[in-house]
């Protein structure tokens, strides 16, 4: 069974945690924390009371409610960077290496897995790419169409996530009671 690098393991989880964070913020801003949702609740419950308020002004209480947890989202994303970043400079050390060398020797199955791998990578950096500059967006000075652009393709990507997510816990748990037998301790402990 294949060692992980103390290095690799603490990346592994730090970005597992984070990614889970990201995920949840998401899940949080499009259910519970709804805008769309939470504006018309607040109007009505405010109307049972005898009060009434405007559609603009529920929305921007709605918003108001949700944006501590968003400021959650932002403060992952960053250190999502920094994880990429990190990851980036594991390649080039020998636990990184190995993942990538002997590639002609290795079967369909591994191919695929290291292909899925390379695909998550490279949709984590676009995803860190566009979250910067939808962060950075007035300080960059993007156009309002560029920027929905940019906020588009982050969404959509965010799609990808979900995807690699399930295929790499159910990936692990299929691999753990098959033929890699030890491949959950190998990335906890050695």
């Amino acid at each position: 069974m294949k060692q992980w690098s103390l290095c690799f393991r603490v990346w592994h989880w730090l970005m597992a945690f984070v990614i889970f964070g990201l995920l949840a913020t998401v899940l949080l801003r499009k259910t519970f924390l709804s805008w769309r949702a939470n504006s018309e609740l607040i109007v009505s419950k405010l109307s049972s009371f005898g009060m009434s308020i405007t559609h603009d002004q529920a929305v921007s209480l709605a918003k108001a409610i949700r944006a501590p947890m968003w400021e959650w989202h932002i403060i992952l994303g960053y250190i999502l960077v920094a994880l990429v970043v990190y990851r980036i400079i594991l390649v080039f050390t020998h636990s990184g290496i190995q993942n990538y060398t002997n590639f002609d020797t290795k079967d369909l199955h591994q191919k695929a897995v290291s292909a899925v791998y390379l695909l998550f990578y490279g949709i984590i950096i676009i995803m860190s790419i566009s979250g910067l500059l939808l962060t950075f967006n007035d300080k960059l000075g993007l156009s309002e169409n560029f920027e929905h652009t940019i906020k588009e393709l982050h969404e959509f990507l965010f799609n990808g996530i979900w995807i690699y997510t399930i295929i790499h816990i159910a990936g692990v748990i299929i691999a753990e009671n098959k033929d890699e037998k030890g491949i959950t301790s190998t990335m906890i402990g050695k």
